[in-house]
């Protein structure tokens, strides 16, 4: 059963039969979180590199920010249960979609604060399909960890 995560939310789920899914990455950025002990997922679909250019959205929606809302999936996942050391970390957006000349740099800033805040703490990126110019679909199956990301017609496992 599909649970879908929309721009600038997350969801979390403990039930095998739950498959994670995220539409459209562009310049946005899709987390996927999975501790293979407990078989606990979460997934982060994130617009904006800092809460700091918007305080007041951070506070209602702190899924919108790169530095809010992987706090909040993380913890989210330990709460079902899962761990830090268990958790394997798969990553996949921040493309340059309507910018041709690169006057704004979004997905760049999005995965630029991305390593710097897992960096910072402690926590490795197994697998990416980040940058380029096109947009992704990306599931994770809660029962297997399977990472999968659909673009152009084709679908490939991370």
């Amino acid at each position: 059963m599909d649970q879908v995560v929309d721009i600038a939310d997350f969801q979390v789920a403990a039930d095998p039969r739950a498959t994670l899914v995220t539409y459209s990455l562009g310049s946005c950025i899709g987390v996927a979180i999975w501790d293979s002990k407990v078989r606990v997922g979460g997934m982060l679909h994130y617009m904006l590199p800092e809460s700091s250019l918007s305080p007041d959205k951070a506070k209602a929606r702190p899924a919108m920010f790169a530095d809010t809302g992987i706090p909040a999936v993380f913890r989210a996942t330990y709460e079902l249960g899962a761990t830090k050391q268990n958790i394997i970390v798969k990553v996949a957006g921040g493309s340059q979609l309507l910018d041709d000349n690169g006057t704004f740099n979004i997905g760049k800033r999005n995965y630029i604060m991305l390593r710097k805040l897992f960096w910072k703490n402690g926590v490795m990126i197994e697998a990416e399909d980040v940058g380029g110019s096109l947009s992704r679909t990306v599931r994770l199956d809660v029962a297997t960890g399977r990472f999968t990301i659909k673009s152009r017609g084709r679908e490939t496992e991370l």
